[in-house]
């Protein structure tokens, strides 16, 4: 199983932009961000595949924010988050996880399909 750790958020202003990454220990099939606010259930944001390419970015994200990484050939991969256009509702804690367990239909922006996850990183976005 793959371990994973994200690292990058912080406070900005509107508009700004913010590049989070998720460092995955061990192999996986796909790796995903999610985030989630107080209250709220966890929303998929982006997900990678094996071969590097994105495999799923969610509508409310498209124009905005982009998911890259390495191919997972290695025991040791990045996948980034980058965030531009930064706005106060993108407030939220944000979590990377890693698909390393095979299961039967997968959905990438499934978040309990999933089986390894960072602790989050706190992004707030205020002026």
């Amino acid at each position: 199983q793959a371990h994973v750790v994200e690292s990058g958020g912080g406070l900005v202003q509107p508009g700004d932009s913010l590049r989070l990454v998720c460092e995955v220990t061990g192999r996986s099939f796909t790796v995903g961000w999610f985030r989630q606010v107080p209250g709220k259930e966890r929303e998929f944001v982006a997900a990678l595949g094996w071969n590097g390419n994105t495999i799923s970015l969610a509508d409310s994200f498209k124009g905005r924010f982009i998911i890259s990484g390495d191919n997972m050939k290695n025991s040791k991969n990045m996948v980034s988050l980058q965030m531009n256009r930064l706005q106060p509702e993108d407030t939220a804690v944000y979590y990377c996880a890693a698909y390393s367990v095979p299961i039967v239909n997968f959905d990438p922006s499934r978040d309990f399909d999933y089986d390894n996850w960072g602790q989050g990183t706190q992004v707030t976005v205020s002026s």
